[in-house]
């Protein structure tokens, strides 16, 4: 098996909103046609969301039950733990993080500011931004 991935939210909503730049659009295609990785946190993330077109919101349920989503085991709050406490990173970024890192997946996100802060404390946190594929 190649590479896993784990997508957060923001770039889950650009990515199913066909809002990414293309290249981005066909690489993500391809991985997730593959498997579809999420924390529990950008599910509730990706179910919260109120869009303007109610037909987004059945796409994005659609992804969610075609995902593996996973939970916040003790593993993954022992990193976000050691995340928290080295950063300011909101507690959100942080478990999506901490599964990432987890996982040993590349986390896709388009959060440099944030998801920055944590590859710089080289615990283990791979990340992609689509917007640079």
């Amino acid at each position: 098996m190649g590479e896993r991935y784990l997508i957060d939210s923001s770039a889950a909503i650009k990515y199913l909103n066909n809002s990414l730049p293309f290249t981005s659009l066909l690489f993500l295609d391809n991985e997730l046609d593959k498997e579809t990785n999420l924390s529990i946190v950008t599910k509730v993330e990706l179910l919260c969301w109120s869009p303007a077109d109610q037909n987004d919101l059945e796409v994005f349920q659609r992804f969610v039950e075609e995902a593996i989503v996973f939970p916040i085991s003790d593993d993954v709050a022992e990193i976000a733990i050691a995340i928290r406490k080295a950063t300011r990173v909101k507690l959100p970024d942080v478990f999506i993080a901490a599964t990432a890192i987890y996982l040993n997946a590349v986390l896709v996100a388009d959060n440099d500011k944030d998801f920055g802060k944590i590859v710089a404390l080289n615990i283990g946190l791979r990340y992609l931004n689509p917007f640079t594929i």
